[in-house]
């Protein structure tokens, strides 16, 4: 992060929120930093044992709601919806793989269906990302993540079809 001189040291709810803003040091990978988190919360996914739709879901919203509060604060030191904040990525891999199996093959599926989904912003992507602050940023992820959502399931409702 740049120091800019006109701001004071930053306040500790500053740091913490541009800490989670960036998910770490996924935010300041030099390519990439949206793919990035996506890559490393599928991989994180594809190891937790299965945990159930209602603790997703729990999840999600908790993650949702940190990742508007969190963007919120960050656009204020880095910019409207800057690449390093990426807990956005967070909220739509989130929504991504709600209630979904758990493993590899539910895991890959949503990171690619997501990250396609992300990039193209179909309806209503585009029109989610201009709304104000955090939840402007986190908006069209939420909305891609529930279209790779429904691709993801059909994937591998496909897949376990084929497998017969």
């Amino acid at each position: 992060m740049k120091h800019d001189p006109n701001r004071g040291a930053a306040a500790p709810g500053d740091r913490l929120a541009l800490l989670l803003a960036a998910l770490g040091p996924c935010g300041f990978s030099p390519l990439v930093p949206a793919t990035v988190a996506s890559f490393v919360l599928a991989v994180v996914y594809a190891f937790l044992p299965p945990i159930g739709g209602a603790i997703d879901a729990l999840v999600l919203l908790a993650v949702t709601g940190v990742a508007i509060w969190a963007a919120g604060r960050a656009e204020t030191a880095w910019g409207h919806d800057a690449k390093r904040i990426v807990i956005d990525e967070g909220a739509g891999m989130a929504m991504t793989l709600l209630a979904q199996p758990a493993g590899w093959p539910a895991a890959a599926c949503g990171f690619f269906a997501f990250r396609v989904f992300d990039v193209l912003k179909p309806f209503p992507g585009r029109r989610a990302e201009k709304l104000p602050g955090g939840f402007g940023v986190v908006a069209d992820d939420l909305a891609a993540g529930v279209y790779a959502n429904l691709v993801v399931r059909l994937l591998l409702v496909l897949l376990a079809h084929r497998a017969r």
